[in-house]
């Protein structure tokens, strides 16, 4: 593992006030708040202030990015099935098998996880709204192409292309947050941008049964090819609003001198800067060697499988329940409903109490319940299994935004950051989803799909052990820093 003195070996991080030596504390509160440059002091009201004002700017407008993002992405599990019983759905009409149709839903995640990395770096170059304008233009189009696909050959180079310009926009936005938040806020606001996603789950159900059931056949068209063109547009001209409205870091969009400044002594510890330096190999190699940020990685990796599968395979998993057509599509909304509340209580929580570990392990722990008797109850107990689905999402997306926040904390220069998150994102989060396309198998939909319901409950039990593991380790760690101290405020592990 890496040693713990590495965050003394930076002069970024030892710019600004250390939290004060307390584990259960490790922040300094908004009115002890200083910086040794400008001594800088304000209080807890100058912070919510800020604190409330950012949110409002930036939360909102983040997660509805976020939303159409993973509308764009996810809408192929609706497309797959919608209209099947008149065989006018996707799979059918470009001829594609089980297999292939997977093997298209895989290689948008080879392309995602091979651009994070090289767009994030770009975020920090270029404006961040500017960039992510741009890749919103992009993925819309694109989203919309997939409605003109003839074949599997053609659906999978569409999907990779969908996959290169949408890897941005997560890291990106992970990376964006910490020009703005410290370590202990990130997680809740995290959560909110995440859980746009299983409002895009149930937003998507909802959408496919309007599109399937008034759109087959409109001027010749499939419902599913309708699904795109309606998904695709918004995000197309939802860029505008990017462009012209999404301040791009708070030097610039804070125009009251009084909140710039507060802003700067709470982010002089803890936070990204725009000025400064970009990555160095010095810094690429010490991230890239750092041996506890790829427990971080496999926690992501473990978490991601779970979510991933029910993103792509919760209309099938809802299908096999022995809900039909476009009332299957419906009833995939209130699992993404019960992870989009979860996520945000316990996302809070974790921030407030500083255990983001404890409280990822409980929820993974909803998970494993959920999966486990979902795999154990008779294959026609259709009511039961469809509470244990609700259950095992409202777990498994539940778990991961603590675990974002928690990564962003893991390190402290601005170019580490942008590097640590994006590895996290492509060798965490994009490698553990590749594995949830192939769980659920169509030949064991009879049957329940128990591997799928088997192997998500895995996942999540090993994240859980990585998390506690990663926690206990944290914790010695900072008492051995604080001993080392000698009562002197010390930079403490989050936890």
């Amino acid at each position: 593992m890496a040693s713990n003195q590495a965050y003394d070996r930076d002069p970024e991080k030892a710019a600004g006030v250390a939290p004060p030596a307390d584990p259960k504390s490790p922040e300094v509160t908004a009115d002890e708040a200083e910086t040794d440059d400008a001594a800088t002091s304000y209080t807890r009201g100058e912070e919510r202030a800020l604190l409330w004002r950012q949110d409002l700017t930036i939360i909102p407008l983040s997660a509805f990015i976020y939303l159409l993002c993973y509308l764009d992405r996810s809408n192929i599990g609706n497309a797959r099935i919608l209209n099947a019983s008149t065989g006018n759905d996707m799979q059918t009409e470009i001829g594609a098998t089980h297999y292939q149709f997977n093997i298209a839903l895989m290689i948008f995640l080879v392309a995602y996880a091979l651009f994070e990395v090289p767009s994030n770096m770009l975020l920090k170059k270029l404006r961040p709204s500017r960039w992510l304008a741009f890749l919103m233009v992009a993925w819309g189009s694109v989203t919309m192409g997939l409605g003109g696909v003839t074949s599997f050959a053609g659906a999978a180079g569409v999907r990779f292309l969908l996959g290169v310009f949408e890897a941005g926009l997560f890291p990106g936005l992970m990376y964006y947050l910490t020009f703005w938040y410290r370590g202990d806020e990130r997680s809740v606001r995290i959560a909110f941008i995440l859980a746009s996603a299983t409002l895009a789950g149930a937003f998507g159900g909802a959408i496919a049964y309007a599109v399937g059931s008034g759109m087959n056949g409109l001027a010749g068209l499939s419902a599913w090819r309708w699904l795109f063109i309606v998904e695709g547009a918004p995000s197309c001209v939802s860029a505008l609003l990017v462009w012209f409205f999404l301040p791009d870091y708070p030097d610039e969009a804070l125009k009251n001198p009084r909140q710039r400044e507060v802003a700067a002594a709470r982010l002089a510890v803890e936070g990204s800067h725009r000025s400064h330096r970009t990555m160095t190999w010095a810094d690429a190699k010490a991230t890239l060697l750092d041996a506890r940020l790829y427990v971080h990685y496999a926690i992501l990796f473990c978490t991601c499988v779970p979510f991933s599968s029910l993103s792509l395979f919760a209309p099938s998993i809802v299908s096999g329940l022995g809900f039909k057509d476009l009332n299957a599509q419906l009833l995939t909304v209130p699992p993404y409903v019960a992870g989009y509340v979860v996520q945000v209580l316990v996302s809070y929580s974790a921030d407030r109490h500083n255990a983001r570990a404890l409280h990822s392990s409980a929820t993974a722990l909803l998970g494993v319940v959920g999966f486990v008797a979902s795999a154990l109850l008779p294959p026609d107990a259709y009511h039961a299994r469809y509470g244990t689905l609700v259950i095992a999402a409202a777990g498994s997306f539940g778990c991961i935004p603590p675990v974002l926040g928690w990564l962003t904390c893991s390190v402290h220069t601005t170019a580490s950051v942008g590097l640590t998150i994006a590895l996290g994102i492509s060798l965490g989060s994009t490698m553990g989803q590749i594995p949830g396309v192939w769980i659920y198998k169509a030949e064991e939909r009879d049957r329940g799909y128990p591997t799928g319901h088997w192997v998500n409950a895995a996942m999540l039990l090993v994240a859980m052990a990585c998390m506690i593991g990663l926690r206990v380790m944290y914790g010695r760690w900072n008492e051995k820093l604080m001993r080392e101290g000698g009562g002197r405020n010390v930079r403490l592990y989050k936890l």
